[in-house]
């Protein structure tokens, strides 16, 4: 029997020629069907920012309001993410924002109309990897910034942990038909979002900015 994760695989869904633009490629995402999120999704949610951009942020997954909305990082997190990166000294208007995996998941709940947010698993963050590569070849960011966990995964696979990796400087790993090392330096941080459930939020905060501002440091 055909194991159906065989089939969680945005590549066919990609524009067929190399190089496209960002344009090309969020016209074709919106008809991505490479795994089943999309089937509960509202729509998919690209990436946004300038195509020049020195700085490519990369979250989880478009959460409620992205998912409602058709941006990245528009809700509560995104909010956060802006503050801190203006503390940090870099301009959030600069800067291309997308996530891993490019439709909502999350179930309902018992009671209402509330969506709650669910992680990703490995598999669909397999299948929706070709669409960050290819945003990563478009942008061509001197820097990558990975926020949270599961960035960090979809870049560097399932051993990395942000706790032990978090507010340095590290080599962008080979993309998506490339066999090398690319130049580009990686920071990998916090999500937003963990600020808004921290019970100390001051501090986690804090910790979110120290990171963003190895970022700055590292464009000047």
């Amino acid at each position: 029997m055909t194991d159906p994760a065989e089939s969680y695989d945005a590549t066919p869904f990609l524009p067929g020629r190399a190089g496209a633009s960002l344009t090309a490629l969020r016209r074709a995402a919106a008809d991505c069907r490479g795994c089943p999120l999309h089937r509960d999704a509202t729509q998919t949610v690209f990436g946004a920012g300038r195509a020049d951009a020195r700085v490519m942020l990369v979250g989880e997954q478009p959460g409620d309001q992205e998912d409602r909305q058709g941006h990245p990082f528009v809700g509560p997190a995104g909010h956060v993410l802006d503050r801190a990166l203006a503390e940090a000294g870099i301009d959030p208007d600069l800067a291309y924002v997308t996530n891993a995996v490019k439709h909502f998941k999350f179930e309902q709940a018992a009671r209402g109309k509330r969506r709650i947010h669910k992680a990703p698993d490995l598999r669909e963050l397999t299948a929706c990897r070709p669409w960050l590569a290819a945003e990563l070849r478009a942008v061509d960011p001197e820097l990558i910034v990975l926020l949270g966990a599961t960035a960090g995964k979809a870049l560097f696979g399932s051993s990395f942990r942000v706790t032990r990796q978090r507010g340095v400087l590290l080599p962008c790993p080979p993309l998506d038909g490339e066999g090398e090392e690319r130049a580009d330096r990686v920071v990998a941080t916090i999500h937003p979002s963990a600020v808004l459930r921290a019970d100390d939020r001051e501090s986690v905060y804090a910790g979110l900015v120290s990171d963003l501002r190895v970022v700055a440091a590292a464009l000047d």
